[in-house]
Parts: C-alpha cells; structure tokens; sequence
C-alpha cells in the first residue's frame, strides 16, 4: 500500500529524501516556506510558514512526518504528533535544538564530551573562561555550520565575543585540541533495530563542512566500538526512530562528543553511491516501519561540498566514478549549492579523483 509522507523543510535534504522515497512508492508533501526550495521539482510543495495551521493541517493527512533540520518550529512538531506519527520523536528534536540541553543529555548518558558552562552575561564568560581556559562561546539556539560562535584563546577577547553572539543565551565549552573530526550515521526503526554506518572523518573549512572521507582512515577497532556505543545510547534514551548523526572529536585517542543532528547528515551523504542502503533510504524505512536496509560500504568514497557554485557539469562528470547533486539552488557565497561523490575500489584512488575536483573548484 502507498504511503504518504510529510516532511517539514524542503531544502536540499528534503530534496534528497523524495527522490529517495521514489523507488520504494512512497508519496511526499514538503511543507517550505521558499516557493524555490530544492523540493519544489521532486515532490508536493506546501508553500507557507512552517506554523501555518491550514498547511500544518494537510500536512496531518500524511501517513507519518518526518522533518529535515533541526530548527523547525518545536510546537509545530508537536502539534502534529497529537494526531499522527511523527519521527524522529519531538522530544529528541526539543534536545537537540538547545546546546546546554544536549550536552546534559550527553552527561547523563555517560557519553564523553568537553566540559562547558552555561552564559547568561559576560560575568559568567569571565567566569567560564576562569574554570575552563580557551574556550568556545555558542549560542545556547540556532546555530549551524559555524554560525553563532566565537572562539576565546585570550581572556582579553573575551568582551568581542561575548558581544558577537548579540545577548543570547550561549554555553561555553573547553576548546579541544583534536587531531580530527568525526562522525557516525546511525538509523533506529520503529521496533528498535539499531544500524549504523562506517565512520567518516571530516573536514571543515570556515565552519563549513568541506569533505567527509568513508571509511574514515586508521580507525582501530575500539575507536569505532566506542563510536557505536555512544551512539546507541543516544538513539535508546531517546526512543529514536530516523536517522541519527552524532559529530565528535578524537582527541588523545578517544572520542568526545561534539553535537548531535536528528536527521540526515551532510556527513553522510557519501551513502547515496557509496553505501548498500543510502542515510536517506534508510530514514524513510525507519519512519514508515519498513525494515532498515544494510549500511555496509560499498566501496571507499570521498564527498565533497559545492559552496558558493558549482563547476561546469561535463567537466565534473568526466571524471571516473564522479557522482554530482545538483541542489537546483541559486548560487551564493557560502551557500551549499550542491556535492560531489567519488568512489574508487580503494581511498587513495577515491582521493585522487575528489582531488581533481577542489582543483575545478579553486579555479
């Protein structure tokens, strides 16, 4: 039988999410309040704003609802779960959406993670930075790929930070010297199976993630158990179902959690070709109760983001094994308008090819 499937946001994850639902017969309706997200072309379009009441109540007769970002509106979500399934659950979006919240979860879950504060005022930064040392300074809501955080080495930068983040509500977390970042897509079905997927090391340039290598390099075995294992216990506690991402930092030969994402992943978009079942594929069998399909690689892949614009298509699609998502977005500086997957039967060929296009982006 068809299902039908909601999802709040149409960007480009919502994008990928309907073409993903395609093959398997599942029907989507986007509710996006840009009449030019990525979604407009792959599936039903509700333009309005995500709190709209009539939207909201067309979008009720969908079978489930999923979203795809973290800052759509808590109380619309909720709403919506008074009369229909939605997932990921509101209560893991609710954690999600506020850093002090999380990293408390993460501390009563016994998962690792840097010490922080919270900062309500620049008395509390001094305060912080006393305890903690160098720091980073993030707003408590809202921010992403970089966005609304400051970085404090000195206690004299301390005032121009504070100020940066505009009287918010922040935290403050201990700067990490990591040697690199990380992270593991994981998906959680309706009866509790738990998949997940190889690591992937990421890189990230002025905030934004930039690359994400699958399999992550020189991963010894108790350094992907430990992965898995913070992973799960998030996924348990908070009776998930949908994918998962969860970032983290190896810093002196362990793992510390940085943030988690209740959604498909920029991180995990190397899965489209690289994995036997895709992050996205996988997140529609969760939410509508099919079982989850496997995770393993397929073979070693190397993602990169298209920021700002991307290249000439021919050129990228002369290279060998080279797969482009075009997000049907309007180029802009800073902007991911779209990514590139290259695979090779082994990483160092994968990296070869992904070199050859930074060099068409560079150009």
């Amino acid at each position: 039988m068809t299902q039908h499937l909601g999802i709040l946001g149409g960007g480009q994850l919502g994008r990928m999410l309907a073409l993903a639902a395609r093959p398997l017969g599942i029907d989507v309706t986007v509710l996006e309040p840009n009449p030019e997200s990525p979604a407009r072309s792959v599936a039903h379009h509700l333009v309005a704003a995500y709190h709209d009441e009539v939207a909201l109540r067309e979008l009720s007769h969908c079978d489930v609802v999923t979203f795809e970002f973290e800052n759509v509106p808590d109380e619309a979500v909720r709403l919506l779960a008074e009369n229909q399934a939605v997932y990921p659950p509101p209560e893991a979006l609710r954690v999600s959406q506020d850093r002090f919240t999380e990293k408390s979860t993460f501390r009563a879950l016994g998962i690792d993670m840097a010490e922080f504060a919270t900062v309500d005022s620049l008395t509390d930064a001094r305060s912080a930075f006393s305890t903690l040392g160098p720091l980073v300074l993030k707003t408590r809501r809202f921010g992403y790929d970089g966005k609304g955080q400051a970085v404090v080495r000195q206690a004299a930068e301390l005032e121009r930070a504070y100020e940066s983040l505009k009287g918010a509500p922040a935290i403050a977390e201990q700067l990490i010297l990591f040697e690199r970042e990380l992270s593991i897509i994981a998906v959680r079905g309706r009866d509790g199976t738990i998949a997940t997927y190889p690591l992937s090391q990421n890189t990230h340039k002025s905030g934004i993630l930039h690359t994400s290598i699958a399999p992550a390099p020189h991963v010894e075995p108790e350094l992907a158990h430990q992965a898995d294992e913070m992973v799960r216990k998030l996924l348990s506690h908070l009776s998930y179902v949908g994918v998962l991402a969860l970032e983290l930092f190896q810093s002196e030969g362990k793992l510390l959690a940085n943030e988690f994402a209740p959604r498909v992943h920029n991180s995990g978009h190397w899965t489209i070709e690289g994995a036997v079942t895709s992050q996205f594929e996988n997140h529609l069998r969760a939410v509508c109760g099919l079982p989850l399909g496997a995770t393993q690689l397929r073979a070693p892949s190397v993602m990169t983001n298209l920021i700002g614009s991307i290249p000439p298509h021919d050129e990228i699609l002369a290279l060998p094994d080279c797969h482009l998502h075009d997000y049907q977005k309007a180029p802009r500086a800073g902007r991911k308008v779209g990514h590139v997957t290259t695979l090779g039967p082994d990483l160092e060929t994968a990296q070869a090819i992904a070199s050859q296009i930074a060099s068409l982006i560079s150009r």
